[in-house]
C-alpha cells in the first residue's frame, strides 16, 4: 500500500511520524512523509520519501505575532490568538495540499492537517485516518489541551471542548472552502464536514500512551489512545567526544532543552545559569531553535542529540513540555522540570505533576533563577520522583503504538 503521512508544525509535530513511517515501511508499505522543507533531512535520513509543504515554523515564531503568542501562553486569550494567527497561514497550507494523495492509497493526517486533508482524501477517493499527537475531541474527563489542565467539571470540560472545536473549525473554514473549490468539490462549511466525519466515526488514533493519559470514558468508538510513536533513530549517529567526556567526568547532569521554541526571553539564559549554580548541579544545555546560551563552568552546550540516547543518562530534564519532549522524558524514566509557554505545553506540564514525575510547572513568562533552582532540587532530592518515572517508563515500554496503527489500516 502507498501511504502518505501529512503533518505541519514544529519538529515535535514531525519527528514521531518518522518512526511510524519506518514501521509502515518495514511492514511492506511505501511511505511518503509530507511536511515543511525544514525537516527534509529528518525524513530522508529515516529512509522515507519526502514531499514538501509550504511554511517555515521557525520563521513564524520569530515574527511579532509569534512573539505575542508566546507572551499570552496557555490562556484563553492565547487560544483565541492561536486560532486567529493560524488563519493567515492556512491558505498556503491548503495550496500545498493540492498535490497530496495523487499517488497514495491512504492518507494519515496529523492534528494540524486533518481539517484540510479530509477533503483531499474525499477528492482522491481514498481512505484516511487521523494520527494525532494531542487529544482534541471534546470530553468531560479533562479540559481542552489548549487551556491547560484546570478542570471545569465534566459538563464544563465538555462544553469548553465543543467551543474549542468550533473555534478551530472557524479558523480553518476559509482555507477549507478555498481548497475544496480548487479540488472541484462542493462548497461545504468545515463544521458540517467535521460533523459528517463524526457521524461516519472517522478513525482517529492518538500517539499518546494510555498509561500517561487514559482514553476518555465518553469518547465515541473510533477514537483511540494507541501509545507513542517514537522518532526514527539514525544508525550512523555517534555522540560527540566532548559530550561523552562531560558525562563521564561527574555525576549525571540535568538536561536543559527547549526544542523548537524559537522565541525565548533574553534573560532566560542568565536566569538558567544562576539557577544551575544555586541548585549545585551540572548541566547539558541543548541550544535548540532558541539558540539558548547559558554561562556556567559546569554546563556543556550542545546541538542536536537524539533524546533516546541522552535522556537516560541525565538526572532530570528541564523542558517546555511539548508533546514530543514530554514523551521522550517519560520514555527515559527521568523526572521533569517544565517551563511551558504555549499551545498544549501547559496541559502536558500539569499532567507530569499529576503522574508524580515532575515538579510544579514554571510558566515561561514567570521563570526566575530561584524558582528554577528550587524545582530542580525538588526532583533531584526526592527519590520518589525518579522511582515513579522509572515505573511509568516500564509500562510505556510494553506499548506499541505503531502496531496499533498497522492493525487499523484498511
Amino acid at each position: 500500500m502507498r501511504v502518505e503521512i501529512v503533518t505541519a508544525g514544529s519538529r515535535g509535530d514531525v519527528a514521531p511520524y518518522t518512526g511510524l513511517g519506518q514501521a509502515l515501511r518495514a511492514a511492506g508499505h511505501q511511505v511518503t512523509l509530507t511536511t515543511h522543507d525544514n525537516f527534509t533531512d529528518l525524513v530522508t535520513t529515516a529512509g522515507l520519501d519526502f514531499r514538501p509543504l509550504p511554511g517555515d515554523p521557525y520563521a513564524a515564531q520569530r515574527t511579532a505575532e509569534g512573539q505575542r503568542l508566546h507572551r499570552y501562553g496557555g490562556s484563553l486569550r492565547g487560544t483565541v490568538e492561536f486560532a486567529s494567527q493560524g488563519r493567515r497561514y492556512l491558505d498556503a497550507l491548503g495550496d500545498g495540499l493540492l498535490d497530496v494523495g495523487v499517488d497514495a492509497d491512504l492518507l494519515l493526517l496529523a492534528t494540524t492537517t486533518a481539517p484540510l486533508g479530509y477533503s483531499v482524501a474525499q477528492r482522491r477517493g481514498i481512505p484516511s485516518i487521523g494520527v494525532f499527537l494531542q487529544p482534541v475531541a471534546p470530553t468531560g474527563d479533562f479540559p481542552p489541551v489548549l487551556l491547560g489542565d484546570r478542570s471545569w467539571g465534566r459538563r464544563g470540560n465538555r462544553l469548553l471542548g465543543l467551543a474549542g472545536s468550533a473555534v478551530s473549525a472557524r479558523a480553518y473554514d476559509r482555507a477549507s472552502r478555498r481548497l475544496r473549490r480548487r479540488l472541484g468539490l462542493p462548497s461545504v462549511s468545515l463544521a458540517r464536514l467535521l460533523a459528517q466525519a463524526e457521524r461516519a466515526r472517522w478513525p482517529v488514533l492518538h500517539g499518546v500512551s494510555p498509561s500517561v493519559l487514559p482514553r476518555p470514558t465518553d469518547w465515541r468508538p473510533g477514537l483511540e489512545m494507541v501509545g507513542y510513536w517514537w522518532p526514527a533513530s539514525d544508525p550512523g549517529w555517534a555522540p560527540p567526544p566532548e559530550l561523552t567526556e562531560f558525562l563521564r567526568a561527574g555525576p549525571p547532569p540535568v538536561l536543559i532543552t527547549f526544542g523548537s521554541m524559537a522565541v525565548l526571553d533574553p534573560q532566560a539564559g542568565p536566569a538558567i545559569g544562576t539557577a544551575l549554580r544555586r541548585a549545585g548541579v551540572r548541566a547539558v544545555v541543548q541550544a535548540g531553535w532558541g539558540d539558548l546560551r547559558v554561562a556556567d563552568d559546569d554546563a556543556l552546550r550542545i546541538g542536536e542529540v537524539p533524546h533516546d540516547w541522552l535522556m537516560p543518562r541525565v538526572a532530570a530534564v528541564v523542558h517546555h513540555a511539548g508533546a514530543g519532549t514530554t514523551a521522550a522524558a517519560l520514555r527515559a524514566g527521568v523526572p521533569s522540570v517544565t517551563v511551558p509557554a504555549i499551545a498544549d505545553q501547559p496541559f502536558w506540564a500539569a499532567r507530569l505533576v499529576r503522574l508524580g514525575v515532575g515538579a510544579e510547572p514554571i510558566p515561561a513568562r514567570r521563570l526566575t533563577a530561584d524558582r528554577l533552582a528550587d524545582a530542580i532540587r525538588t526532583v533531584v532530592d526526592r527519590p520518589e520522583h525518579a522511582a515513579r518515572a522509572r515505573g511509568l517508563a516500564e509500562r510505556i515500554a510494553t506499548e506499541d503504538g505503531c502496531a496499533e496503527v498497522l492493525a487499523a489500516l484498511p
